[in-house]
């Protein structure tokens, strides 16, 4: 990786740590990364990692690692709050931007520290939340998806009575729905079209309610390898396109603000109202 990557610099404009020679460009660096990840053929993860460094390139340039300092991680932040950004999407951005920096620190062996690490948000705008659904509002849309019956109410349906990612269910094989077993469930693991967002994300999650009732309809009318071949195919998911049609099919249904992340919410609360140990919670 070293002779891609961390290759000798073409100018010193001032004195450079010891390690400056093979200091990568923070785009060579973005190579690196999405390469090393393992997940070079995530169109969505790709164009998450270059979005969120393209902003270091328009608040500041692209540059050798060793020439970044506090001062360009506080005007990207900056540029970032002007732009209108919340601090939550802001943070998300640093992160990745940290995480590139990091790996090529790393595998270069620079030895020098991070800029863009503990960077203060103090100015940025706080997100809006997204409330939790009613049990009456939940109710609401699980009645229309019953009476819809297609496969855009069966993916909230599914995602209504399980609390899972709207990727995660997008992304879902229709093996990965057993209706048949002793207690019916839904196993959430990655595929080749679909990485999870975290290790601990692999779970296995009960099916009940209007989530069984949406998982039978799901094989009984199965053509395809995809629990919904509309928002999946053998390259990726396209949980974007999905939520904004959902979103919109539910906004007469809801309170203000209400969407379909906001059933992970609702689920926490009904888990809580039943007094499910916090442990069994967060799994």
């Amino acid at each position: 990786m070293q002779s891609l990557f961390c290759k000798p610099a073409l100018h010193e404009a001032r004195p450079q740590p010891t390690n400056y020679l093979k200091s990568p460009l923070m785009s060579e660096a973005l190579e690196l990364y999405i390469s090393m990840k393992g997940r070079d053929s995530d169109k969505r993860f790709k164009a998450y990692a270059k979005r969120s460094v393209g902003y270091l390139f328009k608040a500041v340039k692209d540059k050798p690692l060793s020439e970044y300092t506090r001062s360009d991680a506080n005007l990207l932040r900056d540029m970032l709050v002007t732009r209108g950004l919340v601090s939550s999407s802001i943070k998300r951005n640093f992160e990745v931007v940290r995480a590139v920096f990091n790996l090529a620190e790393k595998e270069c062996d620079l030895g020098i520290s991070n800029p863009f690490s503990g960077v203060l948000f103090l100015n940025a705008k706080a997100g809006t939340s997204r409330p939790p659904l009613s049990n009456t509002e939940i109710k609401r849309i699980q009645d229309q998806c019953f009476s819809t019956d297609d496969d855009m109410r069966w993916l909230i349906a599914l995602i209504s009575d399980t609390g899972m990612r709207l990727a995660e269910a997008c992304g879902a094989h229709v093996d990965d729905l057993q209706v048949n077993d002793s207690i019916p469930h839904i196993i959430i693991r990655p595929h080749p079209w679909k990485q999870l967002k975290t290790n601990a994300s692999e779970r296995t999650i009960p099916l009940v309610g209007a989530a069984l009732w949406s998982a039978k309809r799901i094989l009984e009318n199965s053509n395809s390898a995809y629990a919904f071949p509309r928002y999946c195919n053998v390259n990726s998911h396209k949980a974007d396109s999905a939520s904004n049609a959902l979103n919109k099919w539910m906004r007469p249904l809801v309170t203000k603000g209400g969407v379909i992340h906001s059933f992970r919410h609702s689920i926490r609360d009904r888990l809580r109202e039943i007094e499910c140990p916090s442990d069994i919670i967060n799994q």
